[in-house]
């Protein structure tokens, strides 16, 4: 039996619109089986830098930095707690004794009481011999330190940006496929749809149908699998980078 070009355009169309309708819901600025994705998410630089702002690693690297330059200045200035200036107040009921000698007289002795204050001040300098032979080695441990917590918050910072590179290469990826898996559903369907009405008129024959119904199913099969994968794809990534996309409810 043969169909009329205008009726298999008819059919087409008519599939067309029941897929997209039923199976992807999108909103007016992104449609997914006939809009590219990344026309419609920000720029990859523009989510590079919001994945780095969200990540927790790349904080903790950060906080470290701050650790370890307080750590090298203090090592820096240890020298000066060897330098100081100390004080004391004392206040108190102290007792007083004098001695008064006139010439060939007795020593006369007094003794006097009284409430005080006494106040004293004064500088001091230690040299500790450990801490000077040692200072350099400090500082240096401490230099070291930083320049490897500096090096470490750079490659938390390159890792999430390949991360992020990764992720959005592989949603445009699992966005076309599903966009070639939705065709390839269609098309399916659509010669699932005649075939049936040839079976049932007699012009095929069970094995032929038994073939374009395994056809049609593989076809849905691999349909799910890539909306799966590309439901996925999109949710890691709005992960990633710390906020919604609102692009499409991927339902």
């Amino acid at each position: 039996m043969k169909y009329s070009n205008s009726f298999i355009s008819a059919i087409l169309i008519l599939f067309s619109f029941l897929s997209i309708s039923k199976v992807v819901r999108a909103q007016d600025e992104f449609h997914p089986l006939n809009s590219d994705i990344s026309q419609s998410l920000l720029p990859l630089n523009a989510l590079i830098d919001s994945a780095l702002q969200h990540d927790p690693y790349v904080r903790f690297r950060d906080l470290q930095l701050i650790v370890n330059n307080a750590k090298l200045k203090a090592d820096k200035s240890q020298w000066a707690r060897n330098m100081g200036i100390q004080t004391d107040v004392r206040r108190g009921t102290f007792d007083n004794f004098s001695t008064n000698t006139s010439e060939g007289q007795s020593p006369s002795l007094f003794a006097t009481r009284s409430s005080q204050t006494n106040y004293g001040i004064g500088a001091y300098i230690k040299f500790p011999i450990y801490d000077i032979l040692n200072r350099k080695n400090q500082i240096n441990l401490a230099q070291t330190e930083l320049e490897q917590a500096q090096s470490m918050a750079e490659m938390q910072r390159n890792e999430v940006r390949q991360l992020v590179i990764r992720q959005y290469n592989d949603l445009v990826l699992k966005h076309r496929l599903l966009k070639i898996r939705t065709k390839h559903l269609e098309t399916a369907k659509v010669n699932y749809i005649m075939v049936e009405k040839e079976f049932q008129n007699g012009v095929v024959d069970v094995t032929e149908f038994s073939r374009i119904s395994e056809i049609t199913a593989r076809a849905e099969s691999d349909f799910e699998t890539a909306r799966i994968d590309f439901i996925t794809a999109y949710l890691v990534l709005e992960e990633i980078v710390g906020f919604k996309f609102n692009i499409t409810n991927l339902q």
